[in-house]
Order: structure tokens, then C-alpha cells, then sequence
């Protein structure tokens, strides 16, 4: 979502979230028997959640929900034709969103992609699972296969349907790894949660079953491998998974997932308890650890990034909040580091932030939901790590409501978090968002890309993505835009305005760069009726340095 960040959004952006949805009625559910959830987790979650529950949405949203019940069964019943578009990576013929996008490339296999989104195509699935895969065969110019990934078993042996904040990763065996929130939507809020991880390889998942719409994305057979790393204690609720894999000393072959551990939800439904938890596992998913605690001693801390080095060490960062709940007005960049093969970490503070992306606001020109996330990559320099972490921060806040202008920031450390670069900004102008960084650990060079609007010179409002080249201090020696034609966001008819994911992701080795990203560039008629209309859809452009 998945889910992933958990940013307020104003009524009136939540009004136009509620149309998103489709209900299927549960009788005698109270209306005050969960908070609001567009608020708090993810707003995937809280989707979900009132489609199962509707008499547990906000009494002002229940109307949207119903009609949008049936705007969005009338789609799935129809599934029209697939019409293609330039870098459209899914096969989704009823024009239902995609959005949150993830993406993996084998570093052996360079023409093997694995994607992934929070796939609203969950109400053709009888189990409502939500969490889309997408494969590549040959480099993303075709889709191989696609589906959602499928329920887990929690402990009590209740089915925990995919939810979304889709994270992917391959090994450098190619082994590909999916990562996913895991709930029941049907139950209370908090409802059992847990996180995710799936293992499969290219040829199991082009092999397998292909999705049908009418009949289920859903087929296990192509992810044979799949186990909860962590369920959640009453009351509480797992949110935000990230996941990585690499080798790590000792420990070989492994993957790393980091998530928050949420809890003590008020009445508007924001967590006012965050904790970061990390898990390693065997990379054959058969043996993992018990969860780490990196967090201790903070309140609200969310939102993690996992990487393993080059040097085999593990690298995480997030946010702790303050000022009460996750949409406090400051956040504090952390970074926790542990050698190769340990299971212990060590933490240091990064930055201090006063200008985030606050969680009540929204940009002046959209009302989708936004919020400052840190993220992190690790290069090497001299025969050292050097930790890269990128955020976005607002140049200015109006009326405590809007956020104006944010930037792009990078600051890198040497000495594992002791001591930090002066920050410098990397975006160039306009509002940008949701920057992401990776490292080519062939080439040495780093990749950002974001979202901007700075491209839409008068209002601010179209959006493009924005890719830059960093060398290894940090200074841009090559900035691109990756959309050729600005996107609307506000297009979707479905969605409209209100939502776009949480983040999306980019992936680079030897000098080829993939940016797996949202856009409103394809047409479908609206329940086969009226003209095409553009509408939600994952994206990948591939480009080289």
C-alpha cells in the first residue's frame, strides 16, 4: 500500500478517497467500532477495510461507498479488452487502479523484473487478497505473468489476505522475494495483522497460472515459499514492511524486513505508538529470527528502510515523530547499522527535521495524501561504506495546512552515522515528493527520482518524475525527466484526486536504470460506458546512464 505512510488527509480529500471503494455489506457491525481509518494505517488499509465493513466508515462516507460499491462491480463484470499503453506494466483489461509501486531487477539476469502495487483489482479476488505481482522477461518491455500474492495463515490458522505496501527484491541468484502486509479486513479494527514474505524464482512465476479476471488473481503455485516473519499483539497493528536481501557475513544468503509495530489509536484513528522492528531470515525463508526491536526509547517511530551493503553489513533508517502521533510537526532521521552476520545494531541520530510534509497538510495543488519519509542506500567510496539518505522537507507552510514548494534533501555519512554531511538540496525548484535512492554498485553512481511538478509552470499541479545521477559525494551530474507527457493525477475516475500510493521505487546496475512509477496515459471506458477515460495504472520506464 501498500499502506504504506499514514498521513491525515483533509475531509475533503477523504470524501473523494470514500468514492474509491466497493462495499460488501456485513450486518450488525456497530458504525463506532473502529476509528477512521483513512487516518492511521495506510489509507489501502482503510479501502479495504470499509469495503468488508461499511458500517464502521465515517457516517459521512457511507453513501460514497455504496455508490461506489457499484461503479466498481459493474467494472469487474465487464472486463473490457486490454488497452495497451507505452510502459504499462499490468494486464489489468477492467480498469480498476494500481498504484504504490515497487520494483526488483536481477543483477544476473538484467532482463528479469519483478513489480509490484497495490492491485485494486482485489474485488475480482474470492479472497480479497491485494498485493500484485507483476514479471518481466525481457526487461520490461512485455508482461510474462501477473497476479496478487495470496493469503497466509496466522497463528490461530485464520487466512491473512495479501494487504498491500508491496516491496519486491531478487538475489544475486536471481531468487525473487515479494514482501506484504497481511490482514484480516473482515474483523475489528485492529484487526489480526501480520507481515508477509514470499519466495519464488522467474521460472515458477512464468509458469504458473496465469490470473483470470473473472475467476481471481490468485494462484499459490507461484509463490511456493511464504511465511509471516511477525502477527500482531492484540491491539496493535504491523504497518510499512521493507525488505532486502543480500550476504551478510556468517549468515550467508539472506533477506532483512524491517516494519512498525503501531498501537494506542485515538479517536481520529493516528497511532500515538510506533515501534521499529526488523527480522532476518534464512534465505530459503525457513529459519528467522525473533523480531529486533531498533527503536526503543521512542515514542512514534515509522516508516523503515532496510538495506544490506556490499560490505554485508545491515543498514536501516525511519522517522521518529514527534509531537504526539505520526502527524506531529518534526521528525528525527535515525540510522541503525549492524556488522556482517549480527543480529545486534548500533543507532545514530541523522537529522533533525522541522519542515516536514506534516501529516494534516497537503501540497497547495493536490490533496493526495504526501508525507516525509527517510530513505537510504549504502555505496562504496575508497574501499568504505558511505550511507546516502534522501527525504523531502516543505520550503514553507501556509495557514498550518498546505505544504509549499518541498525540496529534495540528501545528506551522507562515512563513519556509520557518527557524523553526517551538510545537506544539500537536489531537486530543482517546484514540488517534489516521494524521492527514492538506489545505488549501482557496479557503476558507483547513485539514482534519485521523485515525483515533480515543476514542469507544470502555473499551477503545480501536473506531475512528472524526476530522475537524477549522483556521483559519490553527492553532487547531481545528470538530472532527466522520465515522463515524456505530464500526468493529471486527478484523472482517475475511480480514485480521482485522493490517492497515489505511498511511494515508488527505482532499481540500477551497470548503468541501466528502471523506474517503476503511477500514471493517469491510459484510456477504458467507464463500466462500458461513455467515452475512454484515463485512469490509474503502474508504469515502467527503463533508461541508462
Amino acid at each position: 500500500m501498500q499502506l504504506s505512510s499514514r498521513f491525515r488527509i483533509r475531509r475533503t480529500a477523504a470524501v473523494l478517497i470514500a468514492t474509491a471503494v466497493v462495499m460488501v455489506v456485513v450486518p450488525n457491525r456497530p458504525a463506532a467500532a473502529v476509528p477512521n481509518l483513512l487516518n492511521g494505517p495506510s489509507s489501502f488499509v482503510g479501502f479495504r477495510h470499509y469495503i468488508a465493513n461499511p458500517a464502521t466508515a465515517p457516517a459521512e462516507l457511507r453513501t460514497q461507498f455504496t455508490q461506489t460499491r457499484n461503479r466498481m462491480l459493474a467494472a469487474a463484470r465487464t472486463a473490457d479488452r486490454p488497452i495497451a499503453a507505452p510502459g504499462l506494466f499490468n494486464r489489468d483489461s477492467v480498469g480498476l487502479p494500481q498504484n504504490e509501486e515497487s520494483i526488483a531487477a536481477c543483477t544476473g539476469r538484467p532482463n528479469v523484473l519483478l513489480g509490484g502495487t497495490n492491485d485494486y483489482r482485489y474485488i475480482l479476488d474470492p479472497q480479497g487478497n491485494s498485493t500484485g505481482w507483476h514479471l518481466s522477461l525481457d526487461g520490461g518491455r512485455s508482461i510474462t505473468n501477473e497476479g496478487v500474492l495470496p493469503a497466509i495463515a496466522g497463528p490461530d490458522g485464520t487466512l491473512l489476505p495479501s494487504g498491500g505496501d508491496p516491496v519486491d527484491a531478487a538475489a544475486d541468484d536471481c531468487t525473487l522475494y515479494a514482501a506484504s502486509l497481511n490482514y484480516d479486513f473482515t474483523q475489528p479494527f485492529p484487526f489480526p495483522s501480520g507481515v508477509g514474505v514470499y519466495r519464488s524464482s522467474p521460472g515458477v512465476l512464468a509458469g504458473c497460472p496465469q490470473g483470470r479476471s473473472r475467476g481471481g488473481l490468485t494462484n499459490p503455485s507461484c509463490w511456493p515459499t511464504r511465511r509471516l516473519v511477525d502477527f500482531a499483539a492484540p491491539g496493535h497493528f504491523l504497518d510499512k514492511e521493507w525488505m532486502t536481501t543480500g550476504v551478510s557475513g556468517s549468515a550467508g544468503r539472506v533477506a532483512w524486513i524491517a516494519y512498525g509495530d503501531l498501537s494506542q489509536f485515538n479517536a481520529e484513528g493516528n497511532e500515538e505508538s510506533g515501534v521499529i522492528k526488523a527480522v532476518r531470515c534464512s534465505a530459503d525463508l525457513q529459519n528467522c529470527s525473533a523480531p529486533i526491536v531498533l527503536s526503543e526509547g521512542q515514542t512514534v517511530a515509522e516508516y523503515p528502510t532496510i538495506t544490506v551493503g556490499a560490505d554485508g553489513r545491515t543498514y536501516v533508517t525511519w522517522g521518529e515523530f514527534f509531537g504526539g502521533s505520526f502527524i506531529g510537526p518534526t521528525q528525527r532521521a535515525w540510522l541503525a547499522v549492524a556488522e556482517p552476520g549480527s543480529l545486534q545494531f548500533r543507532r545514530q541520530p541523522i537529522v533533525t527535521e522541522d519542515q516536514v510534509m506534516r501529516g494534516h497538510e497537503t501540497l497547495h495543488a493536490n490533496d493526495f495524501r504526501t508525507g516525509t519519509m527517510f530513505k537510504s542506500t549504502v555505496a562504496t567510496v575508497a574501499g568504505h561504506p558511505r550511507v546516502f539518505v534522501t527525504w523531502e522537507r516543505c520550503l514553507l507552510h501556509a495557514q498550518d495546512s498546505v505544504c509549499e514548494e518541498p525540496e529534495i534533501r540528501l545528506t551522507w555519512s562515512d563513519d556509520f552515522g557518527r557524523t553526517w554531511s551538510p545537506s544539500r538540496v537536489i531537486s530543482n525548484g517546484g514540488d517534489n515528493y516521494f524521492p527514492f535512492i538506489a545505488a549501482d554498485r557496479a557503476t558507483g553512481r547513485l539514482i534519485v527520482a521523485w515525483y515533480t511538478h515543476r514542469f507544470d509552470r502555473i499551477f503545480h499541479n501536473r506531475q512528472d518524475v524526476e530522475l537524477v545521477v549522483l556521483n559519490r559525494n553527492g553532487a547531481v551530474t545528470d538530472r532527466r525527466r522520465v515522463t515524456p507527457v505530464s500526468n493529471e493525477t486527478e484523472a482517475d475516475p475511480i480514485l480521482h484526486g485522493a490517492f497515489i500510493g505511498d511511494y515508488f521505487q527505482v532499481a540500477a546496475h551497470a548503468g541501466r536504470i528502471v523506474v517503476h512509477y503511477n500514471g493517469n496515459y491510459r484510456s477504458v471506458r467507464l463500466i462500458d460506458e461513455g467515452v475512454p477515460l484515463p485512469q490509474q495504472d503502474n508504469y515502467l520506464a527503463v533508461l541508462h546512464q
